[in-house]
């Protein structure tokens, strides 16, 4: 699949694409055609393996805790709740088999350690199976109810949250199913046996939380990690049918509920992986593409030097010429007016000549690589700042959004948000180190007329100088002291490219404000 510019780097916003839902919809129809193929040996009693649960908890320590990683990396970028509240419970689950494992009979001992007792592992697969599915529930009703919801805490603080509390409850339900074993509802008769009738009161109400969140994920459907959430959820629903319908450990559908609990902690899994490998070699394959590019552009410009020299070395040494020619025909008595005349003449037509070399220049290094699309400002300023969230907070800097609804324009996407980047930059360098007041961004944007869109970016640092103002969009021209002057000239290059204008106030009562107005699709 070639790459496209605006399709979304995160897996929570990446949309399944068609064969990415047949191959989904293929597992679910073989996960369920495996386990009606089961089902008619359910009375089958297989021998006791005490090592299954121990490999077994194991694999899904591994891929939950993974799973919740690569999770909690995807919200470092998005900063959206419930990506936080999905990894969180990939978490949970991860650490909640450990005691699991350490408590179930006959793994290290033959009561199982941590002071359990007969009914603590059930009780703790109980706790363990409805972590997935809470957590899913509020991930999904987070996304529909406001999907630009974001945490307003660093992504750290948010991340270092999640890994308190998640082991403080995972011990809590462990003191609970050991130390407070009494206290909970008898399930087993023995280290293997339990009573079907009790055990289907539990599995009823997971039975529910499992169906509520496969609701609300399918009426969302939004991303490619929704869909394989799905799965996960498919085979974990089926793990627990398998479990209903057997009173005894070791038999053949204990053993297949087991490896379906094992299919859905591994789903997820190996779709984070797998996509998140498929986005780096299409992201490293548009970098070196561009690289090269720029690599190509930079040697034709080289080449482009010397004839650029030879062409405009010719039409300003013919000027010259004629122009001193022109002066000493003026200088005689009496002055030779016709020759002066001619001699204005050839300097005027070498100026155009000179002219149109430079125009065909431009033309050919303006010419935008990327195709215009419709876009949203207000979901584009958004998104930049998100890039720059953590790059604001260690500078102390507030934003203060004020957008008003827009219509979409025409635009190249990644050269407007490179626009908005600089001009951010500017702004929190500007306000650096200041102290008699708080450092703050205010950004704005409303709509224009014939469909277009203004924006403005403003600080409260100290302004522009008088004497910089006329000439702060001129290349090479800064007031940074390691700046090069080239940030600005671009900036309002590109704006202009674009058919709108770019310009720089007084901000009232301090700092600057730069004011960016691009057309509509029918200006």
């Amino acid at each position: 699949m070639p790459w496209q510019s605006d399709q979304p780097l995160l897996l929570s916003a990446l949309p399944p694409s068609r064969g990415q839902f047949r191959a989904c919809a293929f597992v679910a129809l073989i996960l369920l055609f495996a386990a009606l193929a089961t089902i008619p040996f359910h009375a089958l009693q297989l021998p006791r393996t005490d090592v299954f649960i121990p490999v077994v908890d194991t694999a899904l320590f591994l891929g939950d805790l993974i799973t919740a990683s690569l999770l909690f990396a995807q919200f470092s970028v998005q900063r959206s709740r419930a990506l936080l509240l999905l990894a969180s419970g990939y978490l949970f689950t991860g650490l909640i088999i450990v005691p699991h494992a350490l408590t179930f009979p006959g793994a290290f001992s033959e009561t199982g350690l941590l002071g359990a007792g007969v009914n603590t592992t059930i009780w703790l697969y109980y706790f363990w199976h409805s972590g997935l599915p809470l957590a899913v529930i509020g991930y999904a009703w987070l996304k529909r109810q406001e999907p630009e919801r974001f945490v307003q805490a660093s992504a750290g603080h948010s991340i270092r949250a999640g890994l308190v509390v998640m082991p403080v409850l995972v011990v809590a339900l462990t003191v609970l199913t050991t130390a407070g074993h009494s206290l909970l509802p008898s399930m087993m008769s023995d280290t293997i046996h339990w009573s079907a009738e009790r055990l289907r009161i539990v599995a009823i109400v997971l039975f529910a939380m499992l169906g509520v969140a496969m609701t609300l994920l399918w009426r969302g459907r939004r991303s490619l990690l929704d869909l394989w959430l799905l799965v996960s959820l498919w085979s974990w629903l089926i793990e627990l049918v398998m479990v209903t319908f057997t009173s005894t450990r070791y038999s053949l559908l204990w053993f297949a509920g087991r490896a379906y609990g094992l299919l859905a902690g591994v789903f997820v899994l190996l779709m984070l992986l797998a996509e998140t490998n498929r986005l780096y070699a299409r992201l490293a394959f548009a970098a070196l593409t561009r690289r090269r590019e720029r690599e190509g552009r930079l040697a034709t410009m080289e080449a482009l030097s010397a004839g650029i020299d030879h062409e405009i070395r010719q039409p300003l040494g013919a000027m010259v010429a004629n122009a001193n020619a022109g002066r000493r025909w003026l200088a005689r008595t009496p002055p030779e007016v016709g020759e002066a005349k001619q001699a204005l003449d050839a300097i005027s037509a070498d100026g155009h000549r000179a002219a149109e070399v430079i125009r065909s220049v431009r033309a050919i290094f303006s010419r935008r690589e990327q195709a215009e699309a419709e876009i949203d400002v207000n979901e584009l300023l958004r998104e930049t700042l998100d890039m720059l969230r953590d790059d604001l907070e260690q500078q102390h800097v507030a934003v203060t959004l004020d957008l008003a609804p827009v219509p979409a324009i025409p635009a190249d996407r990644s050269q407007l948000q490179q626009v908005i980047l600089n001009l951010v930059h500017n702004a929190a360098d500007a306000m650096r180190g200041q102290a008699e007041r708080e450092p703050v961004l205010h950004i704005r944007s409303v709509g224009a007329g014939a469909g277009g869109v203004a924006l403005s970016i403003a600080d409260n640092g100290p302004g522009i100088a008088p004497g910089a103002m006329e000439r702060i969009f001129d290349a090479f021209f800064t007031t940074k002291p390691s700046g090069m002057g080239m940030g600005l000239a671009i900036c309002r290059s590109i704006v202009e490219e674009h058919g709108g204008s770019l310009t720089v106030a007084a901000a009232v009562p301090s700092g600057a404000e730069f004011r960016i107005l691009l057309p509509g699709a029918g200006a």
